[in-house]
């Protein structure tokens, strides 16, 4: 058996399994997180993900967890899937660990994994395709699906009759755009809400898209949504091929705890005194637009097979062994919405300064937010469930309520080091909330 720890020069791998509860089946796809264990603050050491048997492989440097003198690490593990947390081994610390540690062999309990069940890489029965070849135009490498009329997602539900449903959506944007080393991000927002519904020959008639939660330290958590607004297209199982074109917008607004908080209850009054309505629900979100990247004018973007080739993806964001496709898509970022009163327009824009700041300049004007859509097989639909799927997240369930099938992930750089926000911005953060409340902006 190989050894739990091996040490090369200044380089340590740690090596292990996790398996289910009560058996001995190794789970494919989880994240498994290390930290050094210090009395101040612990250290984040790595990310590894397990592969068909539960295994798991997670290298570091000494100078991660040794800063001012020579130790040995004191380890112990997080495994997630997705943002639920199946185990932490916190209480269990490995001390002093050295490459004569024993094993590590991690036991989790999937059954309260709402995640996991959907998995599924096996298509229902009844597709009969066609669709696709149904134009030359559509055809890759360069599908034109112009001759297609742009529909609203709610238009046509009554005519799917298979979908696709995205487990997995991984999004990546630089929080740095413009510098030298722009620290992209990534991160997989909520499951289970992004779908691509179609006919039974192919044609794309509804793409539903994902929500995710950000959190400021002085006004509480906002909700982030990608809003399709129109899209056409077409899907082929038999050689999982789609094309698909959509617009979309950004839409951030107040959850319910934050509308609960001092300094958001001060601005909440400050719009109702004033007639405005104030952020705090989907229905008056702060828009800001997006468009095919370096086309302005041009509020329509490719959904497209395959992975995204505008950035190295690290392991952690890729889910090829349990998902059934891949599909990606590129939109860059523009300026907010007008809402025709220029006072709510400055607090708006102020808000999402401050959205900017907490989530690592996702929607800074200009910036290119990525996105991968990993599929499971397509199911059939039920019209039913669908309308009450759509209708749901047309309203939306707030980000203190999270996602049906469990939280996003937080996000991180490429090596897995999880993003923070600058100490010196929080910290500017509040006296700018405080001032503007006393200027009274509104």
């Amino acid at each position: 058996m190989s050894n739990a720890i091996t040490i090369s020069g200044s380089l340590y791998t740690v090596r292990g399994t996790v398996k289910q509860k009560g058996t001995s089946d190794g789970i494919q796809d989880l994240h498994v997180v290390l930290y050094d264990d210090d009395p101040v603050r612990d250290d984040f050491l790595g990310i590894g993900v397990t592969n068909a048997d539960g295994a798991f492989s997670i290298s570091f440097d000494k100078s991660k967890f040794s800063k001012f003198f020579e130790r040995d690490p004191d380890l112990y593990f997080k495994v997630l899937d997705g943002g639920l947390e199946l185990l932490s081994t916190k209480d269990q610390v490995i001390n002093n660990a050295t490459t004569a540690t024993p094993p590590i062999n991690l036991t989790v309990d999937t059954a309260n994994d709402d995640l996991r069940k959907l998995i599924n890489k096996t298509p229902v029965a009844g597709w009969v395709g066609g669709f696709a070849q149904s134009n030359p135009d559509f055809a890759y490498p360069n599908p034109d699906l112009s001759s297609l009329p742009v529909l609203d997602n709610l238009d046509n539900i009554p005519k799917l009759q298979r979908q696709q449903k995205v487990v997995w959506p991984e999004f990546s944007w630089e929080t740095e755009p413009g510098a030298p080393d722009p620290k992209r991000c990534y991160q997989m927002f909520a499951p289970d809400i992004s779908r691509l519904g179609y006919t039974n020959e192919g044609r794309v008639f509804s793409i539903i898209c994902p929500q995710q939660g950000h959190a400021s330290p002085n006004l509480g958590a906002m909700n982030v949504e990608v809003t399709v607004t129109g899209n056409r297209g077409w899907a082929n199982e038999t050689n999982k091929e789609l094309a698909a074109d959509m617009s979309v917008v950004g839409k951030i607004w107040f959850s319910p705890s934050a509308q609960e908080g001092l300094l958001v209850k001060q601005l909440i009054k400050l719009f109702t005194s004033n007639k405005l309505n104030f952020p705090g629900s989907k229905a008056n979100a702060i828009v800001v637009e997006t468009f095919k990247p370096g086309h302005p004018n041009e509020p329509l973007f490719p959904l497209t097979k395959g992975l995204t080739d505008r950035s190295p993806i690290p392991d952690f964001a890729k889910h090829e062994e349990v998902s059934w496709n891949v599909a990606h898509l590129d939109v860059e970022i523009g300026g907010i919405r007008s809402t025709g009163n220029e006072k709510a327009d400055q607090f708006n824009q102020f808000v999402l300064d401050v959205f900017n700041t907490a989530s690592g300049n996702m929607l800074k004007e200009g910036n290119i937010l990525s996105w991968n859509v990993w599929f499971t097989a397509p199911e059939l639909v039920d019209t039913q469930e669908r309308e009450d799927h759509a209708e749901l997240w047309r309203q939306s369930i707030q980000a203190d309520h999270g996602s049906p099938e469990g939280p996003g992930t937080d996000a991180r750089y490429f090596d897995g080091t999880p993003f923070k926000p600058l100490r010196e911005l929080l910290l500017e953060e509040l006296p700018r909330i405080t001032k503007f409340i006393s200027d009274q902006v509104l």
